[in-house]
């Protein structure tokens, strides 16, 4: 010590004139940018009109999207007919089919909003309370998707009351019929300024106050449907601001492709999740979630697998080809409209974690164990890779067995180090801010 003492040629004083000076921006990462909490994000998001659902929803929609792909001569079939090689197809295929049977649905919305429409406020009424009534009865029955939640209307000054309404209809009817479930999930629409994001803060802290819950209990998601909340009046990135104007409470950000799309004036026929406009969008907002903790979700394709075989096969490769679009570009969440999309959504979902497991499961074994390879990954890369390999454990694409034998770790080890401030799990018998920092 001495030695290093004498080797030194600035005071200890620096270090606190440093830390008083830096205080505000340690605030600011600690507070604003967390990083991943650990929540599982779902791979798709499932609209439904709040109106035709029943508990048994979802069992119908995987039953309806096995007979779809049977129709086509198969899951296995329908794989090959996408783009898989035959051996990924064998691979994935049942998994697929054991998915569609267990959990069809992975995240579910009733939706008040554009698929309900404008029907006056007594019939939303009756709907609003007859459907949280019915998922009610779901959860009580353990039916209900991990995660489940309602839509309602925007609030611009024409819906405003109308969204209110059915905030306070949905959520207390749940209350007074067993309560709010784990995975609830309240999607905020048509977000255009983040005045409106104070605003529904406000709803949001009011309505627990009067219920009695616990503050902070109410979580939001927030649709980028209008280019107002991506550019500013004032110049300035309105998504960025509208997330942390959240205060904690939002959950994820979703991109709405045709409503956003339609506001930049780009014609009907061009309206696409792959539009330069739409990338344009989803590059802001992948960069203002970056840290946060909140998830993003890419918006949907309103093409779906129906008619002739040729437009059922034109409109899964699509399907299946957007899908992994996004989720090479870093987007995990999609948006499915039809049963008969669900049998893409897991294809491609499947296909994308098992084609590259073993290439990544070898680098993250490689990395723990510190055996030299042609690839020298940084910390940064290995929580990439087990959070690459932890999330297609959660959607059913790699098994328990499989992770394990192929990195060493458990899937709970594999989660730590993939989010090392959410877990205090120690997958590499050394501290987390050691082994992953």
């Amino acid at each position: 010590m001495p030695d290093a003492i004498e080797n030194r040629t600035l005071t200890s004083e620096i270090h606190d004139d440093l830390a008083r000076q830096l205080a505000a921006t340690d605030d600011l990462l600690e507070r604003a940018y967390p990083g991943e909490d650990g929540r599982r994000q779902p791979v798709h998001t499932v609209y439904v009109s709040g109106d035709v659902y029943t508990p048994d929803l979802p069992a119908r929609w995987g039953e309806q999207a096995i007979a779809a792909a049977e129709a086509h001569g198969g899951l296995e079939q329908l794989c090959r007919t996408v783009g898989l090689s035959d051996e990924l197809a064998a691979e994935v295929a049942p998994r697929v089919a054991k998915k569609l049977a267990a959990e069809p649905i992975e995240d579910l919305r009733l939706d008040f909003e554009d698929a309900y429409g404008n029907r006056g406020d007594e019939a939303e009424d009756a709907a609003v309370v007859a459907c949280a009534k019915e998922l009610a009865k779901a959860l009580a029955d353990g039916v209900a998707p991990a995660f489940v939640g309602t839509r309602f209307k925007c609030f611009e000054a024409a819906t405003r009351d109308r969204g209110i309404a059915t905030f306070d209809l949905f959520l207390t009817t749940l209350l007074n019929n067993g309560g709010l479930p784990d995975g609830l999930v309240l999607t905020f629409p048509k977000v255009s300024t983040v005045a409106q994001v104070d605003a529904m803060v406000e709803l949001a802290e009011r309505f627990e106050a009067a219920a009695g819950l616990e503050p902070g209990r109410l979580g939001f998601e927030i649709q980028i449907e209008t280019p107002q909340i991506i550019l500013g009046a004032d110049g300035t990135i309105g998504v960025a601001q509208a997330l942390h104007a959240g205060k904690g409470r939002v959950t994820s950000l979703h991109y709405g492709t045709y409503d956003y799309s339609a506001s930049m004036q780009i014609a009907a026929e061009y309206q696409s999740m792959e539009h330069p406009v739409a990338d344009q969008a989803k590059a802001l907002m992948q960069l203002a979630v970056a840290g946060t903790g909140v998830h993003m979700s890419d918006g949907s394709t309103n093409i779906l697998p129906l008619g002739t075989p040729e437009q059922q096969t034109a409109a899964w490769q699509l399907h299946t080809r957007l899908v992994l679009r996004s989720l090479r570009g870093g987007i995990y969440q999609g948006w499915d409209l039809h049963p008969a999309q669900l049998p893409t959504r897991y294809i491609a979902n499947y296909a994308f974690y098992r084609e590259g497991f073993a290439r990544a499961a070898l680098r993250l074994h490689n990395y723990i164990t510190k055996t030299g390879s042609e690839i020298l990954d940084e910390p940064a890369t290995a929580r990439a890779l087990a959070r690459y390999i932890q999330r297609g454990y959660a959607c059913g694409a790699l098994d328990d067995a499989e992770v394990t034998e192929k990195t060493g770790l458990t899937p709970a080890q594999v989660a730590a180090l993939a989010r090392p401030k959410s877990d205090t799990d120690n997958p590499a018998g050394q501290p987390a801010t050691e082994s992953v920092s």
